[in-house]
């Protein structure tokens, strides 16, 4: 078995790798960093989601977050409404111009990065997947289960 540091070097660096070029090509092809991208594509998925969540999500500060959405907010990616149930909080929507430009940054990205897991054979993209979901998943769990704890001593 691989020692598990070289595992998490070797994730982590192709990580940074693959989020610079994503940035480059999303910046130069659209006008929008990655930073941006993974905030619009998180409320795509996850529509009407607090900031707080998107930072936990995102394993960012609320600050870096608060920055990037009032920058889309301001260029019409977004929206901010109240939350009907507190009216102290606001629930950030993306709009149909952000729709489509995450569209268009995952069609960017999809064809940048194509060549590269082309040299993977389709049954290592499959299990590369399953892993990386797997891994995901373990993450995950933890991150929520800490969000929670902090949640509840507040």
């Amino acid at each position: 078995m691989p020692p598990v540091a070289d595992t998490t070097y070797l994730l982590d660096h192709i990580a940074s790798l693959l989020a610079k070029q994503s940035d480059q090509v999303l910046q130069e092809q659209l006008g929008i960093g990655l930073s941006q991208f993974k905030i619009l594509r998180a409320l795509q998925t996850e529509p009407r989601t607090m900031q707080r969540e998107i930072a936990a999500n995102l394993g960012q500060t609320e600050a870096s977050i608060s920055r990037q959405v009032k920058l889309m907010l301001a260029d019409g990616l977004l929206q901010s409404i109240r939350n009907s149930k507190d009216h102290r909080e606001h629930l950030t929507i993306i709009t149909p111009k952000g729709e489509r430009l995450t569209e268009a940054a995952m069609i960017a990205l999809e064809r940048y990065h194509r060549p590269t897991f082309a040299a993977l054979t389709d049954k290592q993209q499959e299990q590369i997947i399953a892993i990386l979901r797997t891994l995901h998943d373990q993450l995950c769990q933890g991150v929520h289960a800490e969000s929670e704890k902090k949640q509840a001593s507040v």
